[in-house]
C-alpha cells in the first residue's frame, strides 16, 4: 500500500534529497543548516553511493527523476500528479508551465510560500487541521485550488500556535512576488497565478511532461 508523503520520516525525506542530488527543503527550517544531510553527504543514500564516480543515467532515468523529484517537492502521490499532469496538457499555453501553476496554488503550498508553514509537509498538515481560511471560509484540503485574489488568514483560535509563530520568525523576506502576506495581520493574498519566472523550484517540468508523453 502507498504511504503518504506525510508519513515519511525524517531520515526518508533527507535521503529524498541526496537522491536528487540537491536540496528539496523537506525539513523546513533544518535545510537552511549545516545540519542538512545535503550539507554533511552530498553523495546518493546506499553502499554504492559514495563512490566518487558519476552513475550513468539514461534518457528515461532522467525523465523519472525529475518527476521523483517534483512529487517529492510539492507533497504529491503518483495519481494525483498524473490528474495535474492531464489538466496541465488541457490547459492553452506551455504544459510544463501549467503543470507548475498547478502546483504552486494549492492551498498548502501557498501556506508555505506565504511563511506559515515551515515546509509544504507541514503546510499540509496544519490546513488539515483546519487552521486556514480563504475568503472568510475555512478549507481543510491542501490540494484545494486558490486563486488570484484569494485571501486566505490564519483562523483566530490557530493564531498562537507554536509552529506557526515560529514559521512566521523564520521566514524572512522569502514570499514571491505572486503573493502578499501581512505576517502580523497572519493574512496573505494571491496576486496572481505566478509565471515560470516567478516560481523557483528547481525542476525540469519539460522533461516531466516527456515522460507523461511516451
Amino acid at each position: 500500500m502507498s504511504k503518504s508523503p506525510n508519513s515519511v520520516s525524517g531520515d526518508a525525506r533527507c535521503r529524498q534529497c541526496r537522491r536528487a542530488g540537491e536540496k528539496l527543503y523537506l525539513k523546513g527550517t533544518r535545510c537552511y543548516t549545516k545540519k542538512c544531510a545535503i550539507e554533511k553527504r552530498n553523495y546518493p543514500p546506499g553502499q554504492h553511493g559514495n563512490t566518487g564516480r558519476p552513475a550513468k543515467i539514461t534518457d528515461y532515468g532522467m525523465q523519472l527523476r525529475e518527476k521523483q523529484k517534483m512529487r517529492q517537492l510539492y507533497r504529491v502521490l503518483e495519481g494525483p500528479f498524473r490528474t495535474y499532469v492531464d489538466e496541465a496538457v488541457r490547459r492553452k499555453g506551455v504544459t510544463g508551465a501549467n503543470l507548475l501553476q498547478l502546483l504552486e496554488m494549492r492551498l498548502d503550498n501557498v501556506v508555505y510560500r506565504l511563511g506559515f508553514a515551515a515546509s509544504r509537509a507541514q503546510g499540509r498538515q496544519l490546513v488539515n487541521h483546519g487552521h486556514f481560511q480563504v475568503n472568510g471560509r475555512p478549507v481543510d484540503i491542501p490540494s484545494y485550488q486558490v486563486r488570484a485574489n484569494d485571501t486566505i488568514e490564519v483562523v483566530e483560535g490557530a493564531r498562537r500556535i507554536p509552529v506557526i509563530q515560529d514559521a512566521i520568525a523564520g521566514a524572512g523576506n522569502r514570499t514571491p512576488s505572486w503573493l502578499s502576506v501581512n505576517p502580523n495581520q497572519f493574512s496573505g493574498k494571491v496576486l496572481a497565478a505566478p509565471r515560470r519566472d516567478e516560481v523557483d523550484s528547481d525542476v525540469s517540468e519539460q522533461i516531466i511532461i516527456e515522460f507523461y508523453s511516451r
